[in-house]
């Protein structure tokens, strides 16, 4: 390994990955670069994070007038066209990246809302729509070992301004500074002790970075009780929820731990070379790689799974006068009638926990990993994302 290779893995913070997604997303378009299924947080060349500096008192009218026009500052409207301005200052020893909807320079990953089959379609003709906000959250990042990583609600926009509007819950914190949340809020889930343990509850961030209790409801403007031994540092496996889309956090010690593509894609050759068979058609069965295209010969030979039960097969259409309908296929192995789905192999390595293995598999999604994934992904999700071990 060059000097040159560490140099690039000591510029990377950490890594964020969009949850709906198998390694990537179906159409970047031209925002390709910033709009993705994960992104790369690497030190930036100049710092780029700032602080807290002075708070202003001020009119709707003149508000934003006593603040440089270069800083960041973040506005809170008060009652009757009052408001209180927070201009912010460069800080020199931590880096800032956003994430939000917005196609906006400012954006540094652009996340879109997520919904089960990659429905993305559906969902960009209907924009306006999105419980995501433009300016969803920002991280800070130290520039100095050990790089550690904060979450905070709101994005600054492209005038570098945070507008929290009059209904949006605001109150005044113990330094004296203005603190409030965002109309949906950013939630936050650390795991304790790293991602192969216990989930913990959500915890709402704010503006300011503090962690609170859950709202009654998600955009009611009374804030939730303050959580004093908590904090909003992200840890390998943090989850944030954006209202829309949740993000999964991988650290920079994770990342090179982590399987890549290449070992996905050798657990994938293995598995095709042990030539699994169809136990009725009697065809082997391959999975196909991603430079192969539906309908192709290899791509035909991709094996199903009857969900019920776990018997793989081949696509077939015996004993199935429905087979469209989703639970009317019945398995000529132990004549279980259930969902019957492609199995895929999953591409996205910083869902893998420990080395890449294509023992089990999602349900209803049919997505195959190792045992160690998907126990884990269980307990980190609601009861019907339970995992099935196949007879591959």
């Amino acid at each position: 390994m060059t000097s040159s290779d560490n140099d690039e893995k000591d510029s990377i913070y950490g890594a964020l990955v969009v949850l709906g997604y198998n390694g990537s997303l179906p159409d970047g378009g031209e925002l390709k670069r910033r709009h993705r299924s994960s992104y790369i947080l690497r030190k930036k060349g100049s710092p780029s994070g700032v602080q807290p500096y002075k708070l202003h008192l001020a009119s709707s009218n003149t508000g934003m007038q006593i603040v440089n026009s270069e800083a960041h500052s973040v506005s809170y409207t008060l009652s009757r066209g009052n408001a209180v301005v927070v201009e912010y200052s460069r800080d020199p020893t931590t880096d800032m990246f956003q994430i939000g909807r917005s196609a906006d320079s400012k954006i540094d990953f652009i996340v879109m809302d997520t919904v089960p089959g990659n429905k993305r379609a559906e969902v960009n003709q209907e924009t306006q729509k999105s419980t995501i906000s433009r300016y969803s959250c920002r991280i800070v990042v130290d520039r100095s070992p050990p790089h550690t990583a904060r979450v905070f609600a709101a994005g600054f926009d492209k005038s570098s301004n945070i507008f929290l509007g009059e209904k949006a819950p605001k109150w005044q914190n113990e330094e004296n500074m203005m603190d409030g949340l965002t109309t949906n809020g950013v939630l936050l889930m650390n795991p304790k002790g790293g991602p192969s343990c216990q989930p913990t509850i959500w915890r709402e961030i704010s503006v300011c970075g503090n962690v609170y209790g859950l709202r009654k409801t998600r955009s009611t403007t009374e804030r939730g009780k303050t959580v004093e031994d908590e904090s909003n540092v992200l840890l390998d496996g943090s989850l944030i929820d954006l209202c829309g889309a949740v993000l999964l956090w991988r650290s920079a010690e994770a990342l090179k731990e982590m399987a890549t593509l290449e070992t996905i894609d050798k657990m994938r050759e293995g598995l095709n070379a042990s030539r699994p068979q169809c136990p009725v058609g009697l065809t082997t069965l391959r999975f196909p790689s991603q430079l192969e295209q539906p309908g192709s010969s290899v791509a035909s030979a991709q094996p199903y799974v009857y969900l019920k039960c776990g018997h793989v097969h081949g696509l077939h259409t015996w004993n199935s006068p429905e087979r469209n309908a989703a639970d009317k296929r019945t398995c000529p192995v132990c004549l279980q009638a259930s969902s019957y789905v492609p199995l895929s192999l999953g591409r996205e390595p910083a869902f893998y926990q420990g080395k890449p293995a294509a023992t089990h598999a999602f349900v209803p999604c049919g997505h195959v990993c190792s045992e160690e994934t998907v126990r884990y992904e269980f307990k980190q999700s609601s009861p019907q994302f339970v995992a099935q071990s196949t007879d591959l």
